[in-house]
């Protein structure tokens, strides 16, 4: 099957540094195929075929471990659940000049139909939307600042996402879509 595996806060300001050619040979030591990486702050996309998916996050923490000693928390997702994800991004939504468009993956003890509205967010500023095991919002860069977006950096359900912009995960589908 095909995966993507989502690293949770390396190499920001400074932090986990985890060379990406590094982190592909520990993944490819712990068993996994076709390992592909983008861009630093971690997206892996590879194949495997004899674990079950809920053995896969545990197995990569550990390979993490072992070859940067760090205790970085992995989220893994699928092709079919990437492609669920896919089915609510509107195509039009993009990370530039005047738009901010993110996909917050979330971890299960918080994939909720409560948690969207656990975001700080002022209302009527952007939009949010949710997807299985996800919650997607994109916002104007100039309604930005002012959307109460920032206060979710730090709080206790933050730690228990990882957050990728709309042109990361679409670039991770795309890697995730030539494995196969």
């Amino acid at each position: 099957m095909i995966y993507t595996a989502l690293l949770r806060g390396i190499n920001v300001g400074g932090n986990n540094k985890i060379d990406m050619k590094e982190l592909k040979v520990a993944f490819e030591e712990a068993g996994m195929k076709q390992v592909k990486t983008y861009i630093n702050s971690g997206n892996i996309v590879f194949n495997e075929d004899t674990l079950p998916q809920a053995e896969l996050a545990p197995r990569l923490e550990a390979a993490i471990a072992k070859h940067f000693g760090l205790q970085i928390r992995v989220l893994i997702r699928s092709l079919d659940e990437m492609q669920a994800v896919f089915e609510v991004l509107p195509e039009h939504w993009s990370n530039d000049n005047g738009m901010k468009s993110d996909v917050f993956f979330l971890w299960d003890e918080v994939d909720e139909p409560s948690v969207p509205a656990l975001l700080p967010l002022k209302p009527g500023i952007g939009t949010l939307l949710t997807a299985p095991r996800a919650i997607l919002y994109s916002v104007s860069r100039e309604d930005a600042a002012s959307s109460g977006m920032d206060k979710l950096v730090g709080s206790k359900l933050y730690k228990q996402m990882t957050v990728r912009n709309v042109n990361t995960t679409r670039k991770i589908m795309q890697l995730m879509q030539e494995l196969r």
